[in-house]
């Protein structure tokens, strides 16, 4: 890309981002012609393709030309289509992720050939095989059958695609293309039934008729001249000296057979094709009830027998209405306005149907029947921004798309910008952009945006009118910034606005829409009768595409712009989880001229791709940026220090080299592998001392020659010395020949490792072997459980399964290690409690395994006694039981048995010595007070006060303790066994006595 530079004045430079004014539009304008003149039709925004239609055959499509940008970084070579395609295919094989890259733009901007080109250089570039090569023939020819159907010359374009496009093309681990699918969104299905003057109807039906052959014409009922029907002629241009439909027709029939449809299936389709140009020559006239009746029955008949409908139900169908009326259906009849609606309508669900249903069949033929894993490269071919003199539903509904995708790619560059910087560790500084959400959500906003006030007002009882559409856009979002009407504007936007348009500010410019048409093309329904009549044909096809069920589906089906939102959000679901690669289409001309080029049609394109805006976030930071292995070696003249040769790392040479020069800090930055350059003029300016050097260089060799040898000596050693670079360049050949054939037998060897590799070490599978191991060894290193509680492993080969478990044994058993030495002696001891615990309790009583996790605590054993001669213990319960009192325990044995339990506990701290009286808790949230004194006789009662006093007179008689407490009535006691609290860590455990 440097080496270009050099002639920028003449052809402008390879990549806007290094344009001076980068914030001016005469600038890009000023760039975007010298290159086009030259006939450089591809310019760089960063990683973003600008592509001018030359509306020429240029000769850079050729094989040489997609082998000389195979494998090649992306900035090596000039830009190109192939450069985006080869770079997305290398990260993809390299990186294992999976790529998306986005065509947009204008009608006759190139997109469709823009696809194609790519999918050419896929199928030369990529390793393939015999088998291989039939999915590779689908992929090619799938796009001349969507053609066919799903493109029509309009105004502006002669092969204009009429539909959105999303294809994935999926690689196998060796990057060959092994399957496909393809998605589409929105076709143009009005198109069928009325075309602007100047435009034709979709591709398929001026093919058939001028290419299909007599018997197949006759046996579907049609003649050769497209103006014998009402659905070809009313655009007047049947015939266009451009376009070849008979040719286009031999070509369709070779795809469909090299696709896998079945003679079955291509009878059943150009039957429906057929039976819709039938349709549309069907006249209906009134009778003397205003009803609407069919008086010639001729194209009735041909689409009952092309569609396998009954002639009689198929007539009354269109001429009636099923309704219900008290709870039954009856057939109300319509005039003839309604029954042209319906046969328009039965028209378009036909078609729209059916194109489906061919999308469908085609990705039948590309499925990959092969489970393992694969990765992608999507291709998005998609309808521009379009404003034309009169924007209506189809308009709303793809600039609503552009708006979406604007902001998704705004989106991705940032985070890209912000990803590399983080990468090279350099900071990032916020960048200050238009985000069009706003306008998203004015469209697609639930309840509240566009797309939800159309639908209420399609499924709301009563008569809707597109009038009423507008008056409620009016009431609910009237108060937007971007939405304005007549009635809204102020006085010098009003002339420009009729009473049934709204205007959008989109993010691209002002578009001003026609309301009317929106109800009708926005609910597309079919009336039952009619639909009946379709679930119940003959037609395969119609009958895959209309099914039974959707008679008992009483619920009303999805709008179209609902669907259409619906499907657009999951593409952009799709794309979000994929790489982006962007390519813009631009076209320089109205009338397709080669060399021409359109200063305000292209300023009004530039706009509305958002290319200023994009080339303002990508410039925000740094204009260029270079490894500095590659800047290093193109610059290292112009520094004493780095020439001829630089010996240390790369990164300290290009410092020494920019010191040299003389950059300033503000001018660049140094990052981790790159050197990032803010302004171009700072490249500019190196670039060209670099070519000053160069031709001192030349020029101080050529005098030292001619100086001391003389013209005959200078031609002599001239011719030594390409002799001399002849040598050398073979040196070179031999040596990259020794390396090829060395890495053929390298991968030779590999491979037949990989077929032996369960056999026993032998020569055929050792390096193989041992590469595998050398892989897993060094995964393994980074995958380690990290402590004992983990048991995650990684899976191994099979030939190191035995290896890998006692590898795992040895990391166990050095964690169990690792986790004892780390053990306290506090901890020690509360876990010999709970192996006590655990012979005790486990599998005998219920919650032993929720109290696993439950450590046990110190503080919970405390005893109280008194002073005097009484037998009472207090064994205090822990607060955190709230349900349970303290235990009060009688016994005759006091000494020994506190004694016993300070030493169960192996704690003497816990006994308490009262004197006078002690307070204990009887229950949730209750204290009593016990009371010691001397009397004449030893007794246990309560007195007035409620409190619990204790008399001592002597010692106790002998017998076992008894429990004792409150709730075995006014004067009883009873013992609650507690001393699982503090007993289980001595084995011997054993109730007090």
């Amino acid at each position: 890309m440097e080496g270009a530079l050099i002639a920028r004045d003449k052809v402008g430079v390879q990549d806007f981002v290094l344009l001076d004014s980068h914030t001016s539009e005469a600038a890009f304008l000023n760039n975007l012609r010298k290159r086009y003149q030259e006939n450089l039709i591809y310019t760089y925004i960063g990683s973003l393709l600008v592509s001018v239609n030359p509306y020429q055959e240029l000769d850079i499509y050729t094989v040489t030309q997609m082998k000389l940008y195979r494998g090649v970084n992306f900035f090596e070579l000039p830009p190109h289509l192939y450069a985006i395609a080869d770079n997305a295919y290398r990260v993809m094989c390299s990186e294992y992720n999976n790529h998306f890259i986005l065509i947009s733009g204008e009608s006759g901007a190139g997109k469709t050939e823009a696809s194609k080109k790519i999918l050419q250089y896929y199928a030369v570039t990529c390793p393939t095989t015999e088998q291989l090569q039939t999915v590779r023939d689908r992929l090619l020819l799938s796009n001349p059958v969507l053609e066919a159907f799903g493109n029509a010359k309009t105004l502006r374009n002669d092969n204009s695609s009429r539909f959105g496009k999303y294809m994935d093309i999926q690689f196998d681990f060796k990057g060959a293309p092994v399957g496909g699918h393809i998605l589409s969104y929105l076709i143009e299905k009005s198109r069928v039934v009325h075309q602007n003057h100047g435009e034709r109807n979709f591709h398929i039906f001026y093919q058939l008729l001028e290419g299909g052959d007599k018997d197949l014409l006759c046996w579907l009922g049609l003649e050769r001249n497209p103006q014998k029907y009402t659905y070809l002629i009313q655009g007047r241009c049947a015939k266009v000296f451009s376009i070849n439909d008979k040719n286009d027709w031999k070509i369709v029939r070779k795809a469909f057979s090299i696709i896998d449809f079945t003679e079955k299936d291509i009878e059943h389709l150009f039957g429906i094709v057929a039976s819709v140009l039938h349709l549309g020559n069907i006249q209906f006239e009134e009778d003397s009830n205003g009803h609407a009746i069919i008086r010639d029955g001729t194209q009735i008949k041909w689409i009952s027998k092309l569609l396998g409908a009954h002639l009689s139900i198929l007539q009354e169908a269109l001429t009636h209405r099923k309704i219900e009326a008290r709870s039954e259906e009856v057939l109300s009849p319509l005039n003839v306005e309604l029954a042209f609606y319906a046969r328009d309508a039965v028209a378009k669900a036909i078609y729209g149907r059916t194109f489906t249903w061919l999308v469908n069949k085609i990705n039948g033929s590309l499925a990959n029947k092969d489970s393992t894993q694969k990765t992608v490269i999507g291709l998005l071919d998609i309808y521009g921004f379009e404003v034309l003199d009169t924007n209506s539903f189809e308009q709303f509904c793809i600039n609503y798309c552009n708006e979406k995708l604007q902001q998704l790619l705004i989106e991705m560059t940032l985070k890209a910008e912000q990803e590399e910087y983080e990468l090279e560790g350099i900071e990032w500084e916020p960048i200050p952009y238009f985000n069009n959400k706003i306008i998203c959500d004015l469209v697609e906003q639930k309840h509240k945006g566009i797309i939800s006030i159309l639908d209420e007002e399609c499924l709301r009882p009563g008569e809707a009118t597109d009038l009423s559409f507008l008056e409620k856009l009016e009431e609910k979002v009237g108060d937007h910034a971007h939405f304005v009407t007549r009635k809204l504007a102020d006085q010098k936007t009003r002339k420009s606005i009729d009473w049934v348009d709204f205007r959008l500010l989109h993010y691209a410019g002002e578009v001003t829409y026609c309301a009317v048409g929106f109800l009708e093309k926005n609910n597309d329904l079919l009336y039952r009768n009619l639909k009946e009549v379709l679930c119940n044909s003959k037609n395969s096809i119609i009958r895959d595409c209309f099914l039974m069920s959707e008679l008992d589906n009483r619920r009303r089906p999805e709008t179209v712009a609902t669907q259409f939102k619906n499907s657009l959000t999951s593409l952009i679901e799709i794309l979000m989880s994929k790489e982006p690669s962007y390519i813009r289409c631009i076209k320089p001309n109205e009338n397709k001229e080669p060399g021409k080029f359109d200063d305000f049609l292209i300023r009004h394109q530039v706009k509305y791709l958002g290319l200023m805006e994009h080339l303002r976030v990508r410039r925000a930071g740094f204009a260029y940026r270079r490894k500095y292995e590659f800047f290093l070696q193109r610059y290292k003249c112009l520094c004493p220090a780095t020439w001829p040769h630089w010996h240390g790392p790369a990164a300290e040479g290009v410092e020494r080299l920019i010191k040299h020069i003389g950059y300033k800090p503000e001018e660049y930055k140094l990052g981790r592998t790159k050197i990032f350059i803010r302004f171009p003029k700072t490249l500019f300016a190196t670039e060209d001392a670099f070519e000053y050097r160069k031709h001192l260089l030349i020029s101080r060799l050529q005098a030292k020659y001619k100086g001391f040898l003389g013209k005959r000596a200078y031609q002599k050693k001239r011719k030594a010395a390409i002799k001399l670079e002849a040598c050398w360049r073979g040196a070179l050949a031999r040596r990259a020949a020794k390396k090829r054939t060395w890495a053929v037998q390298t991968i030779r060897k590999f491979i037949n490792g990989f077929i032996n590799r369960k056999k026993p070490l032998c020569p055929e599978n050792r390096d193989f072997v041992r590469l595998s191991q050398y892989h897993y060894l060094m995964k393994l290193r980074d995958h380690l459980p990290k402590n004992v509680l983990d048991k995650s492993w990684l899976q191994p080969p099979s030939i190191l399964e035995e290896t890998s478990e006692m590898l795992r044994k040895i990391c166990v058993r050095n964690l169990v290690r690792k986790y004892c030495r780390g053990l306290t002696a506090e901890r020690k001891i509360q876990l010999q409690q709970k192996v006590v615990t655990s012979a005790v309790f486990s599998g005998k009583k219920e919650g032993y395994l929720e109290s696993l996790s439950q450590p046990f605590l110190d503080t919970r054993l405390r005893i109280s006694t008194s002073n005097l001669s009484d037998g009472i213990v207090v064994i205090h319960v822990p607060e955190d039981n709230k349900q349970k009192g303290d235990v009060i325990l009688q016994c005759e044995h006091i000494f020994e048995t506190v004694t016993k339990l300070c030493m169960l506990a192996n704690k003497q701290s816990v006994v308490k010595v009262v004197k006078g009286s002690l307070r204990f808790r009887v229950g949730s949230g209750k204290e009593g007070t016990m009371v010691f004194t001397v009397g004449p006789e030893p007794q246990v009662f309560k007195d007035k006060t409620g409190q619990l006093t204790v008399v001592s007179a002597g010692s106790c008689s002998s017998r076992d303790c008894a429990g004792i407490g409150p709730g075995m009535g006014e004067q009883g006691w009873f013992l609650v066994w507690a001393l699982r609290e503090f007993s289980l860590t001595q084995s011997q455990c054993a109730p007090a006595k």
